[in-house]
């Protein structure tokens, strides 16, 4: 007896007919068109999902930074105290708890908070430092 593809290819095509359902002219009902949207929807899915993470670390980064300034610091001396400290806390709950838990977000702030001032007058005292030797250098 032969074989023939004939249920295989029924069910491929009823498969690929339902993915591409509701999109436009051929692009629903034409077998080619079907496959070539489908590959571009595909490639297009695929990158946007990507697109998609980045877009979300931008918008904690910039709730971050909002919340921090409001507490007096840039974003960035938070993140460096943050690591510094090795405390493991991702931006995605950082900035869940800036919204939702204040209260939560201003306890891990104050602990960086320590640090941050810790390293504040770290940097002054060198930059007084800094400033006396140039002076030394100058009237010598």
């Amino acid at each position: 007896m032969r074989t023939t593809t004939g249920v295989a290819r029924h069910k491929k095509k009823k498969r690929l007919f339902k993915e591409a359902k509701g999109n436009r002219g051929g692009r629903g009902n034409l077998l080619r068109t079907v496959k070539e949207t489908l590959v571009r929807s595909g490639a297009y899915s695929y990158r946007d999902r990507k697109v998609r993470a980045r877009e979300f670390r931008k918008l904690w980064i910039t709730r971050l930074n909002a919340a921090c300034r409001q507490r007096g610091r840039r974003y960035s001396e938070f993140i460096n105290a943050l690591n510094t400290l090795e405390i493991g806390l991702d931006r995605k709950s950082l900035s869940e708890m800036a919204i939702h838990d204040p209260a939560a977000f201003d306890a891990v702030f104050a602990k960086c908070e320590e640090h941050m001032k810790k390293k504040d007058a770290e940097r002054d005292a060198q930059i007084a430092k800094d400033k006396a030797a140039r002076e030394a250098v100058a009237s010598a």
